[in-house]
């Protein structure tokens, strides 16, 4: 089963699909309020999330599958497994996200000048310290997004006991290079792998590599 990224959906592992279909059942939803699944009706949580993906697996008759969750879709595999170990069975998380980030000095500087102007100046003038992505969600999502992000799973981390493999591209700007160590180091039964020449959607720069390493991690014997 494959969990996709925030603003992405299923058919973003279009490589991996037509790959793994040969051995395995592939599952690659799109989440509420992406690709083609309908608007969320209020904004949803990661908790909300989690349950969808259950509701998802339970309509599917998918027990305990193995999950290849990227970015956002790695917040919710992180949460729900560390909660409960027959969520899934392997795991591989690839430009995961949910690792408290490092407050650099003019992160902090900006967070800093937006808290002091934010009484006095109108919201529209603002519109400099938000990402173009965030300014592109429709309000809903705009607030689910806001729970989503500020909600940090590092402690979490200590309580997954599944097999799981870490796969980051060592380009990465969403989700460095410091927060797959941090998930190696975390995830006590985990695998580090780092792919030159690749950024967040490693799976996408460099399908046939990471294929075949997932397909060896799912296939091996413990």
């Amino acid at each position: 089963m494959f969990l996709h990224g925030y603003l992405s959906c299923g058919n973003s592992f279009n490589y991996q699909t037509r790959f793994f279909e040969r051995e395995f059942e592939v599952f690659a939803p799109d989440l509420k309020g992406f690709g083609e699944n309908n608007a969320m009706d209020y904004a949803y949580s990661l908790d909300d999330y989690i349950n969808e993906v259950e509701e998802y697996k339970y309509k599917h008759a998918l027990n305990c599958p193995h999950i290849v969750a990227h970015s956002f879709g790695g917040r919710i595999a992180i949460k729900a497994t560390a909660k409960n170990k027959n969520f899934c069975d392997r795991l591989v998380l690839t430009g995961c996200a949910g690792i408290k980030p490092k407050i650099t000095l003019k992160k902090a500087c900006k967070k800093t000048l937006f808290n002091i102007l934010k009484p006095f100046v109108r919201r529209e003038k603002l519109r400099n310290f938000y990402s173009k992505d965030y300014l592109a969600l429709s309000p809903v999502m705009k607030e689910s997004f806001k729970k989503i992000i500020g909600e940090h799973l590092d402690d979490y981390l200590q309580d997954i006991e599944n097999e799981t493999l870490v796969i980051f591209g060592k380009d990465d700007k969403e989700t460095p290079l410091y927060m797959a160590k941090r998930l190696n180091n975390g995830i006590k039964n985990s695998k580090l792998s780092v792919y030159k020449g690749a950024g967040h959607f490693c799976f996408i720069d460099k399908p046939c590599k990471f294929n075949l390493e997932v397909r060896e991690f799912l296939l091996s014997k413990t």
